[in-house]
């Protein structure tokens, strides 16, 4: 258990997304894309519990270890892989005191932001075409816009700490610090 949100908002927000191809002073990082992907569940399903917000920031919170792949890369690498990514996400959740396998409809959810979040990094950010993106990610939802302005790692960290915190006590999550742990 020695998974603390300081080190996966450090990590996070110097892991590029695209592997780093991408337009922009910055590399958007997959702490910003997370805090987007929390954002567009909440828009697509506004009453959708704090706990399952929480989920959807921590949606790609094993990158800490393991960085950011792509998916056809991910499938190449095999069952091994995704077993070892599927043990962290798990230890990540019970962690924040999240149950280990988040319900399938929230996945869902989940993923369905997580397109959305890409379809419009590949059109604003890593050069594809509207049509190219609709083929490989689908449609956003109609009512939602998003600009993205890359963030310096600093500011992306500290974005997605804040974003934690907010979700973590709406959630009703007590943090535990491993300094009290021993007294």
């Amino acid at each position: 258990m020695d998974i603390e949100i300081e080190d996966i908002a450090h990590g996070l927000a110097r892991v590029a997304r695209w592997n780093g191809q991408t337009i922009g002073e910055h590399a958007f990082s997959v702490a910003q894309h997370s805090v987007v992907v929390e954002e567009i569940v909440a828009h697509i399903q506004p009453d959708v519990e704090p706990r399952w917000r929480l989920a959807a920031l921590l949606h790609d919170a094993s990158e800490y270890v393991i960085g950011d792949m792509i998916s056809p890369f991910k499938a190449a690498l095999g069952y091994d892989y995704k077993l070892f990514e599927e043990r962290l996400e798990n230890a990540i959740h019970v962690r924040f005191g999240l149950p280990a396998k988040v319900p399938v409809a929230i996945k869902k959810l989940i993923k369905q932001a997580d397109r959305a979040c890409a379809f419009f990094e590949a059109t604003q950010l890593a050069g594809f075409e509207r049509a190219e993106s609709l083929e490989i990610f689908g449609a956003p939802p109609a009512d939602y816009a998003l600009t993205i302005e890359p963030q310096a790692p600093f500011d992306a960290q500290a974005h997605y700490v804040r974003r934690f915190e907010s979700l973590s006590e709406a959630a009703g999550y007590v943090r535990h610090d491993h300094a009290s742990d021993t007294e």
